[in-house]
């Protein structure tokens, strides 16, 4: 029988610079260093080539630690396929030291599984519902900050000097819309827009 390896997985993201700390604790809980894989990304790509790579490596048995349940998945049903993959296909031990129920080595029996995987369904829909809340929070402060008027966005752009010319010649349909948009150096849909804007301050 193989030796039980340990292996750390970190998920970070790309603005997130504090994995030394737990690089540290991985160490101290004796996991090699060669064995802690680190994913940097932003918050919308879940591609994680370092995860691919350590589940590749691990055999049954081995032990992974993480920090958070919310490392495994973007989502409650991904979480719940990875933790199924690691834990009932390649039979991978594996303990979230921010919930310490959450320890596959504890109650190997039926009854242990059950209440482990219980825990986990909870933990994986609280973690969801929590990300879900931010977003509507952050939905919601920027309709109000809207309501207030903060501008959001790039500035926009002054009118150029001949716009009013360029404006009413097309309008008098003496020059076609793309016309006009490119004597004033900018898109059509700009151009529009900026016409529509216009006629609507005047």
């Amino acid at each position: 029988m193989e030796e039980q390896k340990f292996y750390g997985y970190i998920r970070v993201s790309s603005r997130d610079q504090n994995e030394d700390r737990q690089i540290i604790a991985f160490q101290e809980l004796s996991i090699p260093a060669k064995n802690i894989y680190i994913d940097k990304q932003s918050g919308k790509d879940f591609d994680r080539p370092a995860y691919k790579r350590m589940i590749r490596r691990m055999k049954k048995d081995d032990l992974l630690y993480i920090k958070s349940i919310d490392w495994l998945g973007r989502n409650y049903g991904e979480i719940l396929e990875q933790w199924r993959v690691l834990t009932k296909e390649k039979g991978i031990d594996i303990v979230v030291l921010d919930m310490p129920l959450l320890d596959t080595r504890r109650g190997k029996d039926l009854m242990g599984t059950f209440l482990s995987d219980i825990v986990l369904q909870v933990l994986s829909f609280v973690a969801e519902n929590e990300r879900t809340n931010i977003r509507q929070r952050q939905a919601e402060g920027i309709a109000a900050a809207k309501a207030r008027g903060v501008k959001f966005g790039r500035p926009a752009l002054p009118y150029p000097d001949n716009f009013q010319k360029i404006h009413q010649e097309w309008r008098k349909k003496k020059i076609t819309l793309q016309q006009a948009a490119d004597a004033c150096g900018m898109p059509v849909g700009t151009f529009y827009g900026k016409a529509r804007k216009y006629e609507n301050s005047t």
